[in-house]
């Protein structure tokens, strides 16, 4: 099979397309021929060296796969109603980066009706992400109001559709007009510039000075402290990427009297049973909502698999609006 693997660590361009052996599935888990791959920031950073795979996984990056089952566990496919033939997406810890891929079936979804393979593709790492984080986490209910940080995100496009879909009141940030703008279309009720506005004044402002009861933060570092000054009483902030640094001094005092609960979590090493419960809760409460048209793929650009760097390079722009994907042959 083609496959794109890490040469070194580095910029984009040492990704490489390579000739590998097909992997060969185990108990409980299904090979998948590949059609697209999801591209997500931790590719970027295991390319970088700061991300490495969980012992035993594949060194391929790519954490989301769609397309057909070609082998695999038998009779455990039978006790979920799999079979050979049948188009699936999935969230798999590594290996994605390929025209094979295994991945253990309770991670495996039907690719919802009407949906392409790359359209597919775009789901699983962020649908489980924001699923386990801002509604089982973080507790997020009809009627309270989320602030995403990063709103154009792969992230932050499904927190903003899953989050209006149940009945919250949803405020992004972005990084520039038109990209608040693209949130807005996307069902933000409102969108701040962080390059040009506070987003602690401006989310107290739109809550009258309350504050928001839920913060989805893909940046920590200095954020942290700022976000506890925007939270409401009872309210939580679950960090899931430390894009601007681990250091995070903030009010302890305010933590307490607001009584603010400050969480985090990240997927790829979690056990597959724990993957398992979020794509069955998914599969309930998400993917009709998928088949009905109320939550849309956002997909920003499609590159062929040769093409990797390329997909890295514009991730690492930070151009995009939605979703990176890469298509195999």
């Amino acid at each position: 099979m083609q496959a794109v693997q890490i040469g070194r660590f580095g910029g984009p361009e040492v990704l490489q397309l390579t000739t590998l052996a097909r992997p060969v599935p185990g108990a409980g888990e299904v090979l998948v021929r590949v059609a697209a791959s999801g591209v997500n920031r931790p590719d970027v950073l295991q390319r970088k060296g700061h991300y490495a795979p969980p012992p035993g996984i594949s060194e391929i990056p790519g954490l989301e796969i769609a397309g057909e089952i070609v082998d695999g566990d038998a009779q455990a496919m039978a006790a979920v109603g799999l079979h050979v033939g049948d188009k699936v997406c999935a969230l798999v810890a590594g290996g994605g980066y390929a025209q094979y891929c295994v991945a253990p079936i309770p991670q495996c979804l039907p690719i919802p009706a009407g949906f392409s393979e790359v359209e597919a593709a775009s789901l699983p790492e962020t649908f489980f992400t924001v699923w386990s984080n801002v509604f089982e986490r973080a507790g997020l209910q009809a009627g309270e109001t989320l602030l995403v940080q990063g709103g154009s995100s792969g992230i932050g496009v499904t927190a903003i559709q899953l989050g209006r879909a149940f009945g919250a009141q949803v405020l992004v940030t972005a990084g520039s007009d038109a990209k608040c703008r693209s949130c807005e279309a996307l069902g933000a009720h409102h969108a701040i510039n962080y390059r040009s506005q506070d987003f602690v004044q401006q989310a107290l402002h739109l809550t009258d000075g309350r504050g928001v009861d839920v913060i989805l933060d893909m940046v920590a570092g200095d954020y942290v402290a700022r976000e506890v000054q925007a939270l409401a009483e009872d309210g939580r902030l679950v960090i899931i990427a430390v894009q601007g640094g681990v250091a995070a001094g903030f009010d302890a005092g305010l933590v307490l009297r607001r009584r603010l609960t400050i969480t985090g979590s990240t997927l790829r090493a979690r056990p597959v049973a724990f993957k398992g419960h979020i794509a069955q809760a998914l599969r309930e409460r998400v993917w009709p909502l998928l088949a009905a048209g109320t939550v849309r793929p956002v997909i920003d650009t499609v590159f062929p698999a040769a093409q990797a760097a390329q997909a890295h390079a514009r991730m690492e722009a930070g151009e995009h609006v939605g979703k990176i994907v890469l298509q195999w042959p």
